[in-house]
């Protein structure tokens, strides 16, 4: 009776040990796709076309740009502000030079001020989609194209809106040493077998 009992007791413990571990490798995927979806923390948008609706409401978007200190990077935008109507596209660059004396990988995180602004921020191209390598001493133009959904006109919480930052942080990519077409084939050990 008490064998079974505790046996009872550690299957309970253990379920709730499994999935407070699920819940927590999830909670990032989840909280990034909630944050793409609703634009908070000034997640921006990503589109495949501009609305086709331009008004005449005008935005000054300004540009940021940082880089880690463990990335030999200096990185920052061709022009600081833009200013464009509702709806219109734009297209602008931001500049990557590696400092380093070794090719790295950058990957950048991005937001954009004030942060419910980030839902009507949208996003045509952007180097911000992929990782990017330079080589030793690289410099290279990484180009943004973007419109600001002219909804955001009728959103009674951003009438006051003049401004947006759109800013850019470049972190060191986690990728493997060795491409995988250049990593040696594995292989099997007959003798290694379970």
């Amino acid at each position: 009776m008490l064998a079974r009992k505790n046996r009872r007791i550690a299957v309970a413990v253990l379920g709730g040990v499994m999935t407070m571990v699920g819940a927590a490798y999830a909670a990032v995927p989840l909280y990034e796709l909630f944050c793409q979806v609703t634009g908070y923390g000034g997640t921006t948008q990503r589109a495949d076309a501009p609305t086709g609706t331009i008004i005449d409401r005008t935005v000054t978007v300004r540009f940021d740009g940082n880089v880690n200190s463990n990335l030999p990077w200096n990185f920052g935008p061709k022009e600081r502000a833009i200013t464009l109507r509702m709806g219109e596209s734009r297209q602008t660059a931001y500049v990557a030079h590696n400092n380093g004396g070794d090719a790295n990988i950058g990957t950048s995180v991005f937001n954009v001020t004030p942060f419910e602004a980030g839902a009507y921020f949208n996003k045509l191209e952007c180097f911000c989609f992929t990782e990017q390598p330079l080589a030793a001493g690289e410099s290279v133009e990484m180009p943004v194209v973007f419109f600001i959904d002219p909804a955001m006109d009728e959103d009674p919480h951003l009438k006051h809106i003049k401004e947006i930052t759109l800013s850019y942080t470049f972190f060191p990519a986690k990728g493997p040493e060795t491409p995988v077409a250049a990593a040696p084939a594995v292989t099997p050990d007959p003798s290694n077998r379970m």
